[in-house]
Protein backbone atom coordinates (compact mmCIF):
# COMPACT_ATOMS: atom_id res chain seq x y z
CA UNK A 1 0.00 0.00 0.00
CA UNK A 2 1.30 3.59 -1.03
CA UNK A 3 1.74 6.52 1.46
CA UNK A 4 -0.92 8.16 1.39
CA UNK A 5 0.59 11.78 0.87
CA UNK A 6 -2.49 14.61 2.36
CA UNK A 7 -1.30 18.24 0.74
CA UNK A 8 -2.58 20.55 3.98
CA UNK A 9 -3.81 23.59 2.20
CA UNK A 10 -6.07 24.89 5.46
CA UNK A 11 -6.39 27.95 5.35
CA UNK A 12 -3.16 29.40 3.53
CA UNK A 13 -5.87 30.58 0.62
CA UNK A 14 -6.25 33.78 2.85
CA UNK A 15 -10.00 33.53 2.44
CA UNK A 16 -9.59 33.42 -1.60
CA UNK A 17 -11.60 30.66 -3.35
CA UNK A 18 -8.81 31.66 -6.17
CA UNK A 19 -6.07 31.48 -4.32
CA UNK A 20 -7.56 28.38 -2.78
CA UNK A 21 -7.62 26.65 -6.25
CA UNK A 22 -4.22 27.64 -6.93
CA UNK A 23 -3.49 25.49 -4.19
CA UNK A 24 -5.50 22.81 -5.75
CA UNK A 25 -3.01 23.05 -9.01
CA UNK A 26 0.10 23.24 -6.91
CA UNK A 27 -0.64 20.15 -4.98
CA UNK A 28 -1.49 18.19 -8.41
CA UNK A 29 1.78 19.55 -9.82
CA UNK A 30 3.41 18.34 -6.55
CA UNK A 31 2.05 14.54 -7.08
CA UNK A 32 0.37 14.69 -3.45
CA UNK A 33 -3.09 12.21 -3.36
CA UNK A 34 -5.06 14.55 -2.08
CA UNK A 35 -5.59 18.45 -0.90
CA UNK A 36 -6.73 19.22 2.07
CA UNK A 37 -8.70 22.36 3.24
CA UNK A 38 -10.55 23.75 6.72
CA UNK A 39 -13.83 24.10 7.19
CA UNK A 40 -15.85 26.18 9.97
CA UNK A 41 -18.12 28.53 10.84
CA UNK A 42 -15.78 31.00 12.98
CA UNK A 43 -18.71 32.08 15.59
CA UNK A 44 -18.94 27.77 16.09
CA UNK A 45 -15.69 27.11 16.87
CA UNK A 46 -14.29 30.08 18.79
CA UNK A 47 -15.39 32.90 21.42
CA UNK A 48 -15.43 36.20 20.22
CA UNK A 49 -12.61 37.23 23.03
CA UNK A 50 -10.41 34.07 22.79
CA UNK A 51 -6.80 35.36 22.15
CA UNK A 52 -4.60 34.16 19.08
CA UNK A 53 -2.30 31.58 19.91
CA UNK A 54 1.65 32.54 20.35
CA UNK A 55 2.58 31.99 16.89
CA UNK A 56 -0.27 33.32 15.08
CA UNK A 57 0.19 36.74 16.63
CA UNK A 58 3.72 36.78 15.39
CA UNK A 59 2.60 36.31 11.66
CA UNK A 60 0.76 39.53 11.72
CA UNK A 61 0.84 43.13 13.12
CA UNK A 62 -2.72 43.36 13.27
CA UNK A 63 -4.34 43.44 17.01
CA UNK A 64 -7.50 40.96 16.74
CA UNK A 65 -8.92 37.74 18.50
CA UNK A 66 -8.81 34.23 17.25
CA UNK A 67 -12.57 34.70 16.24
CA UNK A 68 -11.39 37.91 13.63
CA UNK A 69 -8.62 36.42 12.34
CA UNK A 70 -10.45 32.89 11.80
CA UNK A 71 -13.09 35.01 10.11
CA UNK A 72 -11.01 36.63 7.36
CA UNK A 73 -9.75 32.87 6.63
CA UNK A 74 -13.30 31.60 5.99
CA UNK A 75 -14.91 30.17 3.05
CA UNK A 76 -18.67 29.25 2.42
CA UNK A 77 -20.29 26.48 2.17
CA UNK A 78 -20.99 27.58 -1.76
CA UNK A 79 -17.09 28.07 -2.36
CA UNK A 80 -16.54 24.53 -0.91
CA UNK A 81 -18.84 23.20 -3.57
CA UNK A 82 -17.13 24.83 -6.06
CA UNK A 83 -13.76 23.89 -4.57
CA UNK A 84 -14.89 20.31 -4.85
CA UNK A 85 -16.00 20.16 -7.96
CA UNK A 86 -12.75 21.91 -8.95
CA UNK A 87 -10.45 18.69 -7.45
CA UNK A 88 -12.68 16.66 -9.34
CA UNK A 89 -11.83 18.55 -12.02
CA UNK A 90 -7.99 18.47 -12.00
CA UNK A 91 -8.22 14.62 -10.79
CA UNK A 92 -6.90 15.21 -7.08
CA UNK A 93 -9.04 14.05 -3.97
CA UNK A 94 -10.57 16.61 -2.07
CA UNK A 95 -10.55 16.80 1.96
CA UNK A 96 -11.42 18.87 4.47
CA UNK A 97 -11.25 19.13 8.13
CA UNK A 98 -14.91 20.26 9.86
CA UNK A 99 -14.63 22.34 12.96
CA UNK A 100 -18.15 22.32 14.06
CA UNK A 101 -21.11 20.17 13.79
CA UNK A 102 -23.05 22.31 10.78
CA UNK A 103 -19.58 21.95 9.06
CA UNK A 104 -19.93 18.18 9.63
CA UNK A 105 -23.15 18.15 8.42
CA UNK A 106 -22.04 19.52 5.36
CA UNK A 107 -19.34 17.37 4.44
CA UNK A 108 -21.23 15.02 4.50
CA UNK A 109 -23.75 16.39 2.07
CA UNK A 110 -20.62 16.44 -0.26
CA UNK A 111 -20.35 12.65 0.03
CA UNK A 112 -16.37 13.41 1.45
CA UNK A 113 -14.94 9.53 1.93
CA UNK A 114 -12.18 10.01 4.50
CA UNK A 115 -12.27 12.36 7.60
CA UNK A 116 -9.63 13.90 9.44
CA UNK A 117 -9.48 14.68 12.91
CA UNK A 118 -7.89 17.69 14.35
CA UNK A 119 -5.66 17.81 17.24
CA UNK A 120 -7.67 19.90 18.57
CA UNK A 121 -10.86 18.27 18.89
CA UNK A 122 -8.98 14.61 19.98
CA UNK A 123 -10.56 15.76 23.67
CA UNK A 124 -13.85 16.70 22.60
CA UNK A 125 -16.25 13.40 22.54
CA UNK A 126 -19.66 15.07 21.32
CA UNK A 127 -17.29 15.43 17.65
CA UNK A 128 -15.75 12.74 18.42
CA UNK A 129 -19.33 10.63 18.49
CA UNK A 130 -20.40 12.56 15.59
CA UNK A 131 -17.56 11.80 13.45
CA UNK A 132 -17.75 7.80 14.49
CA UNK A 133 -21.44 7.73 13.25
CA UNK A 134 -20.51 8.27 9.64
CA UNK A 135 -18.68 5.23 9.29
CA UNK A 136 -16.45 5.98 7.91
CA UNK A 137 -12.32 5.85 7.58
CA UNK A 138 -11.03 7.96 9.89
CA UNK A 139 -7.47 9.96 10.17
CA UNK A 140 -6.91 11.00 13.85
CA UNK A 141 -3.87 13.69 14.80
CA UNK A 142 -2.48 13.65 18.28
CA UNK A 143 -0.69 16.92 18.53
CA UNK A 144 -0.62 18.19 22.36
CA UNK A 145 -2.22 14.37 23.46
CA UNK A 146 -0.69 12.32 26.00
CA UNK A 147 -1.06 8.14 25.61
CA UNK A 148 -4.53 8.50 27.84
CA UNK A 149 -5.96 11.26 25.18
CA UNK A 150 -5.44 9.05 22.53
CA UNK A 151 -6.93 5.70 24.16
CA UNK A 152 -9.87 7.64 25.47
CA UNK A 153 -10.40 9.23 21.68
CA UNK A 154 -9.79 5.56 20.01
CA UNK A 155 -12.98 4.04 22.34
CA UNK A 156 -15.28 7.24 21.70
CA UNK A 157 -14.59 5.84 17.88
CA UNK A 158 -15.09 3.05 17.77
CA UNK A 159 -17.63 2.34 20.47
CA UNK A 160 -19.50 4.56 17.84
CA UNK A 161 -19.12 3.09 14.56
CA UNK A 162 -15.72 3.62 13.29
CA UNK A 163 -13.95 0.81 11.82
CA UNK A 164 -10.53 1.82 9.45
CA UNK A 165 -8.62 4.44 11.77
CA UNK A 166 -5.16 5.90 11.26
CA UNK A 167 -3.53 7.55 14.09
CA UNK A 168 -1.12 10.47 13.41
CA UNK A 169 1.64 11.41 15.30
CA UNK A 170 2.09 15.37 15.54
CA UNK A 171 3.52 18.24 17.51
CA UNK A 172 1.07 21.22 17.25
CA UNK A 173 3.90 23.90 17.52
CA UNK A 174 4.24 25.99 14.26
CA UNK A 175 6.89 25.83 13.21
CA UNK A 176 7.92 22.79 15.18
CA UNK A 177 11.60 22.37 16.27
CA UNK A 178 13.20 19.19 15.87
CA UNK A 179 14.22 18.59 19.55
CA UNK A 180 10.28 18.50 19.90
CA UNK A 181 9.32 16.05 17.51
CA UNK A 182 9.88 12.66 19.11
CA UNK A 183 9.27 10.82 15.46
CA UNK A 184 9.56 7.55 18.03
CA UNK A 185 6.16 8.18 19.87
CA UNK A 186 4.58 7.08 16.51
CA UNK A 187 5.85 3.91 16.79
CA UNK A 188 4.58 3.73 20.52
CA UNK A 189 1.31 4.61 19.43
CA UNK A 190 1.42 1.83 17.01
CA UNK A 191 2.35 -0.75 19.22
CA UNK A 192 -0.04 0.16 21.95
CA UNK A 193 -2.74 0.89 20.08
CA UNK A 194 -1.98 -1.48 17.03
CA UNK A 195 -3.53 0.68 14.54
CA UNK A 196 -2.37 2.00 11.38
CA UNK A 197 -0.01 5.20 11.83
CA UNK A 198 1.29 8.46 10.02
CA UNK A 199 2.65 11.73 10.58
CA UNK A 200 1.63 15.16 10.72
CA UNK A 201 4.34 17.57 10.45
CA UNK A 202 5.03 20.98 11.12
CA UNK A 203 8.74 21.17 11.36
CA UNK A 204 10.55 23.22 8.68
CA UNK A 205 11.85 21.43 5.61
CA UNK A 206 10.72 17.64 4.48
CA UNK A 207 13.68 15.59 6.58
CA UNK A 208 11.24 14.44 9.12
CA UNK A 209 8.13 13.37 7.19
CA UNK A 210 10.39 11.09 4.81
CA UNK A 211 12.15 9.67 8.09
CA UNK A 212 8.11 8.97 9.32
CA UNK A 213 8.00 6.98 6.42
CA UNK A 214 11.23 5.10 6.83
CA UNK A 215 9.79 4.09 10.23
CA UNK A 216 6.99 2.62 8.80
CA UNK A 217 3.86 5.79 8.43
CA UNK A 218 1.05 4.91 5.94
CA UNK A 219 -0.02 8.74 5.76
CA UNK A 220 2.00 11.73 5.82
CA UNK A 221 0.47 15.08 6.26
CA UNK A 222 1.81 18.41 5.28
CA UNK A 223 1.42 22.36 5.13
CA UNK A 224 1.67 24.19 1.92
CA UNK A 225 1.49 27.39 0.71
CA UNK A 226 2.03 29.18 -2.56
CA UNK A 227 4.25 31.37 -0.99
CA UNK A 228 5.46 31.48 2.70
CA UNK A 229 5.73 35.22 2.57
CA UNK A 230 2.23 35.40 2.95
CA UNK A 231 0.30 37.00 5.63
CA UNK A 232 -1.30 34.17 8.06
CA UNK A 233 -1.16 31.74 10.64
CA UNK A 234 0.41 28.64 8.88
CA UNK A 235 2.09 30.13 6.00
CA UNK A 236 5.78 30.08 7.87
CA UNK A 237 5.26 26.73 8.94
CA UNK A 238 4.42 25.34 4.97
CA UNK A 239 6.23 23.75 2.18
CA UNK A 240 6.34 26.12 -0.69
CA UNK A 241 5.15 24.30 -4.09
CA UNK A 242 8.62 23.36 -5.39
CA UNK A 243 9.82 21.97 -1.83
CA UNK A 244 6.20 19.85 -1.24
CA UNK A 245 6.99 18.31 -4.90
CA UNK A 246 10.54 17.05 -3.39
CA UNK A 247 9.17 15.73 -0.73
CA UNK A 248 6.65 13.93 -2.35
CA UNK A 249 9.11 12.50 -4.68
CA UNK A 250 11.28 11.67 -1.70
CA UNK A 251 8.73 9.38 0.08
CA UNK A 252 8.40 7.66 -3.70
CA UNK A 253 11.74 6.84 -3.62
CA UNK A 254 11.60 5.76 0.26
CA UNK A 255 8.79 3.65 -0.02
CA UNK A 256 10.90 2.12 -3.56
CA UNK A 257 13.94 1.42 -1.05
CA UNK A 258 11.52 -0.18 2.10
CA UNK A 259 11.77 -2.99 0.02
CA UNK A 260 10.01 -6.52 1.58
CA UNK A 261 12.30 -6.53 4.41
CA UNK A 262 13.83 -10.12 3.14
CA UNK A 263 17.44 -10.48 2.77
CA UNK A 264 18.59 -12.01 -0.59
CA UNK A 265 21.30 -10.44 -3.62
CA UNK A 266 18.84 -7.95 -5.72
CA UNK A 267 18.85 -8.69 -8.97
CA UNK A 268 20.28 -5.59 -10.26
CA UNK A 269 23.52 -6.47 -8.15
CA UNK A 270 23.90 -10.16 -8.89
CA UNK A 271 26.20 -9.28 -12.16
CA UNK A 272 28.39 -8.00 -9.69
CA UNK A 273 29.10 -10.94 -7.21
CA UNK A 274 31.95 -13.02 -9.45
CA UNK A 275 33.07 -9.03 -9.79
CA UNK A 276 33.45 -8.09 -6.02
CA UNK A 277 34.10 -11.80 -4.79
CA UNK A 278 36.99 -13.96 -4.35
CA UNK A 279 37.64 -17.96 -4.95
CA UNK A 280 40.32 -19.92 -3.68
CA UNK A 281 43.19 -19.62 -6.32
CA UNK A 282 47.08 -20.97 -6.56
CA UNK A 283 49.38 -18.74 -4.95
CA UNK A 284 52.41 -19.81 -7.02
CA UNK A 285 52.85 -22.69 -9.16
CA UNK A 286 51.10 -26.00 -8.34
CA UNK A 287 52.02 -29.67 -9.52
CA UNK A 288 49.33 -32.32 -10.16
CA UNK A 289 49.23 -34.31 -7.10
CA UNK A 290 50.87 -31.50 -4.71
CA UNK A 291 48.89 -31.10 -1.23
CA UNK A 292 47.06 -28.05 -1.22
CA UNK A 293 48.45 -26.09 1.67
CA UNK A 294 47.92 -22.72 3.21
CA UNK A 295 51.22 -21.54 1.66
CA UNK A 296 50.77 -22.40 -1.93
CA UNK A 297 46.78 -21.43 -2.05
CA UNK A 298 45.41 -17.45 -1.42
CA UNK A 299 42.09 -15.81 -2.07
CA UNK A 300 41.58 -13.37 -4.92
CA UNK A 301 38.96 -12.05 -7.38
CA UNK A 302 36.76 -13.18 -9.15
CA UNK A 303 34.32 -15.05 -7.47
CA UNK A 304 33.11 -17.64 -9.75
CA UNK A 305 35.89 -20.48 -8.76
CA UNK A 306 35.51 -22.09 -5.31
CA UNK A 307 34.19 -20.29 -2.33
CA UNK A 308 36.76 -19.29 0.23
CA UNK A 309 34.06 -20.32 2.74
CA UNK A 310 35.37 -23.95 2.06
CA UNK A 311 39.01 -23.13 2.56
CA UNK A 312 39.46 -26.18 5.07
CA UNK A 313 37.79 -28.33 2.68
CA UNK A 314 40.32 -28.00 -0.04
CA UNK A 315 43.60 -27.70 2.49
CA UNK A 316 45.28 -31.33 2.44
CA UNK A 317 43.60 -32.29 -1.07
CA UNK A 318 45.92 -33.34 -3.82
CA UNK A 319 46.21 -31.32 -7.15
CA UNK A 320 44.37 -32.88 -10.01
CA UNK A 321 46.36 -31.35 -12.45
CA UNK A 322 49.12 -28.32 -12.46
CA UNK A 323 48.21 -24.54 -11.55
CA UNK A 324 49.48 -21.77 -12.30
CA UNK A 325 50.20 -18.70 -9.97
CA UNK A 326 46.41 -17.04 -9.72
CA UNK A 327 44.89 -20.02 -11.55
CA UNK A 328 41.15 -20.32 -10.26
CA UNK A 329 41.75 -23.87 -8.44
CA UNK A 330 39.18 -26.33 -9.21
CA UNK A 331 38.47 -30.09 -7.85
Amino acid sequence: MSVFIIAEAGVNHNGSLEIAKQLVDAAKEAGVDCVKFQTYISKNIVSKNAVKAEYQKQQSEVEESQHDMLKKLELSFDEFIELKDYCELKGITFLSTAFDFDSINFLKSLNMETWKIPSGDITNLPYLIKIAKLNKPIILSTGMSTMNDIENAIRALKENGTGELTVLHCTSEYPTPYKDVNLLAMLTIQNQFNVQIGYSDHTQGIEVPIAAVALGATVIEKHFTLDRNMEGPDHKASLEPDELKKMVESIRHIESAKGDGKKAPAQSEKKNMAVARKSIVANKDIKAGEVFTEENLTVKRPGDGINPMRWFDIIGKKAIRDFEEDELISE
